[in-house]
């Protein structure tokens, strides 16, 4: 039965492809010698088919060509994903010009020239965003006595996707921000890894990582992809032992004070062996004092404000990453990011700190949240 929706897919990635490069052709064909045309269907074919091309070649490219391949894929499906909205636009305009009395070549030249300028802005603030991580920072209040600590300082980063276009670089940069930041306590709900731990041992990412470090600890927990990956035992063992504990349905209790629970994501309710219901994990601690849950999806607030949580930390959204995609996130989440008083509970998303896919941003930026908590009981 899979067969059938991967036809659709690969029709309608064709048809969209042919008629985007079709379009691009007609503008190019004009601006370039002709020389150059057969030079612009080479890098269209690369940029459209190499994503595809890295997934399906997996297994016979060595590491590296299958690396390449997916970063220069990444990218092509960003052009795809924006040339669907500008070209559409550059046809209107196209049209327009014609009804206004322009000739073909003025009209074209304008049309084609606002496409492509659109588009290399597009990408370029894209890869700002993505690359250049803020901090954002919440106050909160949490109504409950924290043992010795009357404020704590938390910082959590959220959706790292390290792999073959989040790697090392990009990693030390969530290493200063956190420095910045200097937390009592480093918190990441979820999707640290893109897919496979392959690119994460290869890269010897770990030794990156270990620099995260904060007095009370470092915790993670599972998200999605760490599931679509399949190596979560290999993952937890590694992560292990540069100190962050990744936390599978499991709670720890910091300095006899508050506690961090850490759910499995949403995706091992498909699975065998499931996941704890929020109410179950959190049952037999001691409600007086601070809970702090980790739950990468950002869903059932309810049940976890009823539960007794006092901060939930959650990922997973990006914000769409890439506008107008936010539109579609806001409509599938209660919030998909930013802060919400649920009840009692505070309740904070991130749009994350890496990037699935085209490592774009519009609508959204790479971030590390700085949280400050007030005790107050």
């Amino acid at each position: 039965m899979r067969i059938v929706p991967a036809i659709v897919f690969l029709a309608l990635f064709l048809g969209l492809n042919a008629w985007i490069s079709w379009n691009g052709s007609l503008f190019w064909e004009e601006v370039l010698p002709a020389s150059f045309i057969q030079i612009y269907w080479a890098v269209y074919a690369i940029l459209a088919f190499a994503y595809i091309a890295s997934m399906l070649l997996r297994k016979l490219l060595p590491y590296w060509g299958y690396s390449t391949l997916k970063v220069i894929g990444s990218y092509g499906l960003a052009i795809l994903f924006y040339s669907l909205l500008l070209v559409p636009a550059a046809d209107l305009i196209y049209g327009l010009l014609r009804l206004a009395g322009f000739g073909r070549n003025s009209a074209l030249h304008t049309a084609g020239w606002f496409a492509s300028g659109m588009l290399a802005l597009l990408i370029a603030r894209g890869s700002w965003n993505a690359w250049r991580p803020i901090i954002r920072r919440y106050d909160i209040v949490i109504d409950k006595k924290a043992g010795r600590f009357r404020e704590l300082r938390v910082a959590m980063a959220s959706d790292l996707h390290l792999g073959n276009i989040v790697g090392k670089r990009h990693l030390k940069r969530l290493i200063r921000s956190v420095e910045t930041i200097q937390p009592d306590l480093i918190l990441l709900p979820g999707d640290v890894l893109d897919d496979s731990v392959e690119p994460f041992v290869r890269q010897n990412m770990a030794e990156v990582m270990r620099e995260l470090r904060a007095p009370l600890g470092v915790y993670a927990t599972l998200g999605n992809h760490e599931y679509y990956g399949g190596h979560i035992d290999e993952y937890a063992q590694r992560m292990k032992a540069i100190g962050i504990e990744v936390l599978q349905d499991q709670t720890v209790n910091i300095a006899d004070s508050l506690y961090v629970a850490g759910r499995k994501d949403k995706t091992a309710e498909a699975l065998q062996g499931g996941r704890l219901p929020v109410t179950e994990l959190l049952h037999e601690l001691d409600h007086s004092k601070p809970i702090l849950l980790l739950d990468h999806q950002p869903y059932s607030f309810d049940k976890a404000a009823e539960a007794g949580a006092d901060l939930m930390l959650s990922g997973h959204t990006h914000r769409g990453q890439m506008a107008p995609n936010h539109w579609i996130t806001g409509r599938l989440f209660e919030l998909d990011w930013g802060y919400l008083r649920k009840h009692a509970m505070h309740v904070i998303v991130s749009s994350g700190f890496g990037t699935w896919g085209p490592p774009i941003r519009l609508g959204s930026r790479s971030e590390v949240i700085d949280i400050r908590i007030t005790f107050q009981g």
